[in-house]
């Protein structure tokens, strides 16, 4: 059997306060690139169409959404990478 997987190692954070869509989503696109099949990537941001189009990218290029949260004006998704 496998070494367990460190959640810590495998969790990428992005903090994109301030930024617009469609900018917000081409940068986690970009940022998926580098995590491996497994990491999640934290995405942190401000913008209100976000919380149409973060969740729409992740279904349409089959990653997970495995959290979405807004605090205040901060709205928080945790995406899983699938492939």
């Amino acid at each position: 059997m496998g070494d367990p997987v460190n959640p810590e190692l495998s969790e990428t954070r992005l903090d994109l306060r301030g930024v617009r869509c469609p900018h917000v989503v081409l940068r986690a696109k970009k940022a998926l690139r580098d995590i491996p099949v497994g990491g999640v990537l934290v995405l942190e941001c401000t913008d209100p169409l976000a919380a149409i189009d973060v969740p729409h990218f992740v279904n349409q290029t089959g990653h997970a959404l495995a959290a979405q949260e807004k605090r205040d004006t901060l709205f928080i998704f945790r995406i899983e990478k699938r492939r």
